[in-house]
């Protein structure tokens, strides 16, 4: 790879972006002598608590190395044998994590949908397999929040799918790998617990990987506030906090325990710190929205709507797009329909949007 590919900002993926300076920092310090291993440092007392403040008293966070494995630890506190996980078919967890869940046991039962959103409806199409035993058992629904088309699910469309999961007795896992993008996009900082604990979700994986840290992510457990329907409270309620019981083995068992826990939890505690985490996906979301603005125009891209978040999907030649990797590489996305994902990093500057876009005019007009 060309020196010139490594600098220059690119708008495949937030996952080539590098280390905000305070997450940075905060590496120094906690290098700086020795401290208790596997979370019994500062650092991690530290983000646990503003994970509470978050999220609210009662909240668990559990740090480990990235987004697959955060995933297969989720799913595996929460399922036992024979237990299936609804999903959409557009999720991480189906497409882009190698059978992992599967890999660990985990049934995947992946939904056709065309926003890449699981429905109420397809809770309830699964339902029918519940006490037969010849049938894996649907046990958790995750939803990806924003979703791998870039959309988002509001507050009450959650609420409503944890109250049909619960009524079931299923529990709600969020894949959050880009919640700091969500949280900035449906009004900060004091919307993420309405579409969170407050809507029902169970755990959530909180992503940081794609958000300015190095790499880690946290698993959120919220046993003190999940919405549930009284007739199925007590029932939902235990499985959640049984989950929580495990969710320390499964961790270890999973291999995403960091013994040196603390280069993981101090990247979060400088994010966290005065809601970093919202503004930096803010600037994502901002960058993503500028440049829908300079190029939407262009009629066969095929843009008729602003992004909710920081991808966008437009439809470009596979010539014309050859050309353009030329410029800043992006990935294809639906390669039948020659569809391609364009997105933003919490770096990405105006001046990478105009230039870009230039391109883009250059090339497709």
């Amino acid at each position: 790879m060309s020196s010139q590919s490594t600098t220059s900002r690119s708008f495949a993926s937030d996952n080539f972006a590098g280390v905000h300076p305070a997450v940075m920092e905060n590496l120094q310090l906690a290098n700086l002598g020795h401290a208790i291993a596997y979370g019994g440092d500062g650092f991690t007392a530290e983000a646990e608590a503003q994970f509470e403040r978050i999220f609210g008293v009662g909240t668990k966070a559990f740090f480990v190395f990235g987004g697959t494995g955060g995933n297969v630890f989720a799913l595996s506190s929460l399922c036992g044998p024979g237990d299936a996980v609804l999903c959409s078919q557009w999720s991480h967890l189906h497409i882009d994590e190698t059978g992992a869940p599967e890999r660990a046991g985990i049934k995947l039962l992946a939904v056709p949908s065309v926003d890449a959103k699981v429905t109420p409806q397809d809770i309830e199409r699964v339902s029918g397999d519940l006490g037969v035993m010849h049938h894996a058992q649907p046990r958790v629904v995750s939803l990806t929040q924003p979703t791998e088309l870039g959309t988002l699910y509001t507050a009450a469309e959650i609420e409503q799918l944890c109250i049909c999961a619960h009524e079931h007795g299923l529990l709600v896992h969020m894949d959050g790998a880009r919640i700091a993008n969500a949280t900035a996009a449906l009004g900060g900082i004091s919307s993420v617990r309405e579409f969170t604990v407050d809507a029902g979700v169970d755990v959530l994986t909180f992503g940081g990987t794609k958000n300015g840290l190095m790499y880690g992510e946290a698993v959120l457990y919220f046993p003190q506030g999940a919405r549930r329907p009284q007739t199925y409270k007590d029932f939902s309620l235990e499985n959640a906090q049984r989950a929580l019981r495990y969710a320390p083995y499964a961790r270890k068992q999973t291999t995403q325990l960091p013994s040196k826990m603390r280069f993981v939890s101090a990247q979060f505690a400088a994010v966290l710190n005065n809601d970093l985490w919202v503004q930096l996906g803010a600037s994502a979301n901002g960058a993503a929205a500028s440049l829908f603005n300079a190029v939407h125009s262009i009629p066969t891209l095929e843009l008729p709507h602003a992004p909710a978040v920081n991808s966008l999907y437009p439809t470009i030649s596979p010539a014309h797009a050859e050309q353009l990797r030329e410029v800043s590489f992006f990935w294809d996305w639906e390669p039948a329909r020659h569809r391609v994902r364009w997105m933003t990093s919490w770096d990405t500057e105006l001046i990478d949007v105009d230039a870009f876009a230039e391109a883009v005019y250059r090339v497709v007009t």
